[in-house]
């Protein structure tokens, strides 16, 4: 090994020692699976150690590191949207189909007993609750993986919708329904695990 790649591999081997705690936890958040996480940050040390040589240190290593993870994170969700996009229609109609019997009536207005209520949460703001977090978190990670990247995309990443059809591959009209739905699973997820526990 040449002394280049063994100066290289120390300092991978420290950013390693550095911040695999952090980048994994953020991965987790990311994508609502541990193992998952750990995997996309072993990617992205392999891919730092494949292309150091682009690292200029004109930023900080630990913000490379997470571009790289970003990016990571990305394909991801976009390799499993694509991944289930035949299936999402067949699931995803099935399951809008048991949702919206659960939701509806026949005329296509709320049933009393699933009417949405206020969320009140005793003047506190809820997304400061770490156990409503928590199981709002659980709640996302339930979602059919198509639906999870979708709702990651836009109200955990803050991206816009033109920018999540593009990363999803996806047509305006299908992105709108599969918010529509993720966001009706949401919330009954919400009411059955915290409002009504």
């Amino acid at each position: 090994m040449k002394e280049s790649q063994v100066n290289v591999s120390q300092i991978i081997k420290e950013w390693v020692n550095a911040y695999t705690a952090d980048m994994v936890s953020w991965a987790y958040y990311k994508t609502s699976h541990r193992e998952v996480a750990k995997d996309l940050v072993q990617e992205t040390f392999i891919a730092a150690f494949q292309s150091f040589d682009s690292f200029q240190q004109r930023s900080q290593p630990k913000t490379w590191l997470y571009s790289i993870l970003k990016n990571k994170i990305i394909d991801y969700h976009r390799k499993n949207y694509r991944a289930v996009v035949i299936s999402f229609e067949e699931f995803g109609d099935e399951q809008s189909t048991f949702l919206f019997s659960r939701l509806f009536d026949h005329e296509g207005e709320w049933k009393h007993e699933s009417k949405p209520k206020d969320w009140i949460a005793d003047g506190i703001e809820i997304l400061d609750d770490p156990d409503f977090n928590r199981v709002l978190s659980g709640c996302i990670g339930k979602l059919p993986s198509g639906w999870n990247a979708a709702i990651q995309l836009k109200f955990l990443e803050e991206k816009e919708p033109g920018i999540i059809c593009q990363e999803l591959g996806v047509s305006t009209t299908n992105y709108w329904q599969i918010i529509h739905r993720a966001k009706l699973q949401l919330r009954a997820c919400l009411e059955i695990n915290w409002f009504n526990k």
